[in-house]
């Protein structure tokens, strides 16, 4: 591991993946191909397709240079192998030599190719030409995208490496060797997969990242996928004008309250179900009045004096209304209406609605249901914090503190 070769070789690698993929490191020091060459490249905001036509080149001809720098580092790192003199090199070292020199001659051929009458034969340029009228030309189509890219309106984020631009008539994908152009009238979008991740990097907080499949209604522009944050789902939607379809399996969240919601009644499902008397109805939900109430305040701890001995409220509201009492801040800046249904829920203390006290309700009939839905299989369910005041949530929350500080508060609120 002392040898220079070694040395430099585990170095030349480690700044080769750095300098392809750009991480956030090279981009503040400013090792990237746009920057290096900024002077030729000119401005993205001023011209966004003249730009991106030499950015690509420029950027395929510095990656293709990338053995070649390597030969030529190893002819000072490993001088005793005499590798500035080929025709007395190992075989292995003549070849790789051969292979570092095709490279840019290949990417040299293609970049003349595609400059040829002013970068018609780019593939930016072949895509935008698809749109071209029929007495016009790809540069007018490139004209209306740097107009519209300049303004300020327009919906833009992801890496460098994957940013997703959105204006008032296209929608387009950039990336290291590649921009990706559709016109939004033409084109069908789908979520086809939604990835959850614990913590994110950034905000030490739980991220939800959506991969959308854009395809146009044109068979020549082919189809790309884009990724972004749930949260900046509703501001696409907004710059959209094309509707956008989800996958039958994929649930979106584009709040941290939908990830807490969804938190709160997974912990609910848990919990014991409550058996509601054959004489008793269930009523319709009193906080919106729309759905049969399904959840029962039960009392999990031991009675203190002074307290109120028992919890004779019946069902009267569904899970998700229970979770945004718990989700918002106490005080008289608490919203008086929720979910914007016209009636409110009875004023209860936070500390009353911890999520083990949140049972289902459910009728004789449904004991008897198989497992998988309620009834019995939700009877045998684990308990969340029954048998204590505690219903310490802190096991099931670690890594996201932030986001669940909700519900460790009203966990840790030692009233019963």
């Amino acid at each position: 591991m002392d040898s220079p070769e070694v040395t430099f070789t585990l170095a030349y690698l480690v700044f080769a993946v750095c300098f392809v993929f750009t991480p956030t490191e090279f981009h503040s020091a400013g090792l990237t191909v746009q920057n290096l060459l900024s002077g030729w490249l000119g401005s993205e905001d001023a011209a966004f397709v003249p730009y991106h036509l030499r950015r690509t080149a420029a950027t395929l001809l510095c990656h293709s240079l990338l053995p070649l720098g390597y030969y030529v580092g190893m002819c000072f790192a490993a001088s005793e192998k005499q590798l500035y003199y080929p025709s007395q090199t190992p075989e292995t070292w003549r070849a790789f030599l051969l292979l570092a020199l095709m490279l840019p001659a290949i990417a040299c051929t293609l970049i003349y190719y595609w400059s040829r009458d002013h970068w018609a034969r780019h593939p930016l340029a072949r895509t935008l030409a698809l749109y071209a009228l029929p007495r016009s030309g790809w540069q007018a189509v490139a004209s209306s995208v740097n107009t519209e890219f300049r303004r300020i309106d327009k919906f833009a984020t992801g890496v460098p490496g994957a940013r997703v631009i959105v204006t008032d008539t296209w929608v387009m994908k950039v990336t290291t060797y590649r921009v990706h152009v559709a016109q939004q009238q033409d084109v069908r979008l789908t979520v086809t997969e939604a990835q959850q991740h614990e913590l994110s990097p950034d905000s030490h907080l739980p991220v939800q990242l959506l991969t959308i499949r854009v395809a146009s209604a044109n068979p020549a522009v082919p189809a790309f996928h884009i990724r972004l944050n749930s949260t900046e789902y509703g501001e696409l939607c907004e710059k959209l004008r094309a509707p956008i379809r989800s996958a039958a399996n994929v649930v979106i969240h584009q709040s941290l309250g939908d990830l807490f919601l969804e938190t709160f009644a997974s912990l609910v499902e848990v919990n014991p179900a409550y058996s509601v008397p054959s004489s008793q109805d269930l009523e319709a939900c009193i906080g919106c009045m729309q759905t049969r109430a399904s959840v029962k305040l039960v009392k999990t701890c031991q009675e203190a004096a002074g307290r109120v001995p028992a919890m004779l409220l019946p069902p009267h509201v569904v899970p998700h209304l229970h979770g945004q009492v718990v989700r918002q801040p106490p005080g008289p800046a608490a919203p008086r209406h929720l979910a914007g249904q016209p009636r409110a829920l009875p004023h209860l203390p936070r500390a009353l609605l911890r999520p083990g006290r949140v049972r289902r309700a459910l009728s004789p009939w449904a004991l008897w249901l198989p497992p998988g839905r309620t009834g019995l299989w939700a009877l045998l369910g684990a308990a969340v914090g029954s048998s204590s005041c505690g219903d310490s949530l802190v096991p099931r929350l670690t890594g996201a503190p932030r986001l669940w500080k909700g519900l460790a508060a009203v966990s840790a609120e030692p009233s019963c």
